[in-house]
């Protein structure tokens, strides 16, 4: 069998209701709305209100997915969650993922495969790289990759944590991938890099037990919490340069120049970042979106939720070239240029 074309048949996304603003973090430390949009472009950020979790917003993003594919999930053959903040240490969350498409949304049973896959902002497209391959080999004919984050939960809402709380927000994003007899259809190009001698970089230690599903901290909270450290600036400079390199050796990989691809779907981690990409290859705004202003760093989330803004507004359509670009704690960098 195969190897047969990989389509993105739907897409779907989830962001809670709840803002929190600039100005709601200036109430609760030493910042200031200036302050934090000219170091990220941020203005407003969503976070998870009493009783969502990230399986809980992962099956939202995912149901949307399946309804505008026209699908339930017993047409899962596989359900591939990236995420850092599974729920419960055992079962995966994306089991309960299946078990919140069939009891909270009536789409159906589903019992293809699923497992979570950890690799930080840069997990939805290394995820979308191995689904990928399931399909476009035959293995697999529909198959659910989903980006989803609870992140809010492991900020210190004081001075003291301001250096990741003004960065993160909640949410998540998923897509369909199905199988095509159009093998020109899939991945051009595809690469994945890690360095773990820099992990300390960005991290977050268990040294609480994990709260249990729905419970979560709110801002300006004193509760125990596993709190993320990051070495901002570290952090800051392996981004500029990782992220161009990974754009550079993708188009390589694939023989094309960065002009005939029509949009750069990338993680959405701060519009600096963003700007220095588009400065080194040419790219005009238009071809390279940026939702973080409202949306805030949602991690592995944020590449799913921006496509599908993209897709939503019909700025995505077949016959594209789209890249998708990531990179995070581990450390972690990758890109997947698609024929669509």
């Amino acid at each position: 069998m195969g190897p047969f074309g990989v389509t993105i048949a739907a897409t779907g996304r989830y962001v809670p209701e709840r803002v929190l603003s600039n100005a709601d973090l200036e109430k609760m430390m030493d910042t200031s709305d200036e302050w934090i949009v000219q170091r990220t472009g941020i203005r407003e950020r969503r976070i998870a209100s009493e009783g969502e979790s990230v399986s809980t917003m992962a099956a939202e993003a995912v149901a949307n997915a399946l309804r505008n594919a026209g699908l339930t999930a017993a047409d899962l053959d596989m359900l591939v969650l990236a995420t850092v903040g599974a729920e419960m240490g055992c079962p995966s969350a994306s089991c309960l993922v299946l078990d919140h498409l069939d009891k909270r949304h009536g789409l159906g049973r589903g019992t293809g495969g699923a497992f979570d896959l950890t690799a930080a902002c840069s997990g939805f497209v290394y995820g979308l790289n191995i689904a990928h391959e399931l399909v476009r080999g035959g293995a697999y004919g529909t198959v659910a990759v989903i980006g989803a984050e609870h992140l809010t939960a492991t900020q210190e809402y004081t001075t003291r944590g301001r250096g990741t709380a003004i960065l993160f927000g909640d949410g998540g994003g998923s897509v369909i991938l199905r199988r095509s007899d159009d093998a020109s259809k899939g991945i051009l190009a595809q690469t994945m890099h890690a360095d773990g001698s820099r992990w300390q970089d960005l991290y977050i230690p268990e040294e609480e037990p994990r709260d249990f599903p729905g419970k979560r901290r709110e801002p300006g909270d004193e509760l125990p919490v596993s709190i993320m450290r990051m070495n901002g600036r570290g952090v800051f400079r392996f981004a500029v340069g990782t992220f161009a390199d990974v754009i550079a050796q993708t188009l390589e990989k694939a023989k094309i120049s960065a002009d005939e691809v029509d949009h750069f779907v990338c993680h959405q981690s701060n519009v600096r970042i963003l700007d220095a990409a588009r400065e080194r290859f040419g790219i005009p705004p238009e071809k390279m979106a940026v939702n973080i202003d409202r949306i805030g760093n949602t991690s592995a989330a944020s590449v799913p939720i921006l496509f599908d803004e993209l897709t939503a507004a019909g700025k995505v359509r077949e016959g594209q070239k789209v890249m998708f670009v990531a990179f995070g704690g581990g450390l972690t960098w990758t890109a997947s240029l698609w024929q669509l």
